[in-house]
């Protein structure tokens, strides 16, 4: 479960919240009720904007997931793919 503390609230706990960032989940600042920011850890946000390679990422999910057993029906995808032509272009 995310933390939340109002901007009033993290600017008189900084120094915790950074610490709790450090070793928790994601710390959600907001502004009269409205999210607005969030604090996570340096290793969670390199994580995040770490550049990502589709095949890497594929076959990291294949060793955690069977294909097989996820019984996934191919008629979910049915009518997703946009098939028309495109736009024109001028070259």
């Amino acid at each position: 479960m995310t933390k939340r503390y109002s901007i009033v609230e993290a600017r008189n706990h900084f120094t915790a919240l950074l610490r709790d960032a450090e070793t928790s989940s994601a710390i959600e600042i907001t502004r009269h009720g409205e999210p607005v920011a969030v604090i996570i850890s340096w290793q969670e946000y390199q994580r995040l904007s770490a550049p990502k390679d589709f095949w890497e990422t594929y076959n990291s999910f294949r060793q955690v997931f069977d294909l097989a057993t996820l019984a996934i029906e191919p008629e979910i995808f049915e009518g997703l793919r946009d098939s028309s032509s495109g736009r024109e272009v001028d070259l």
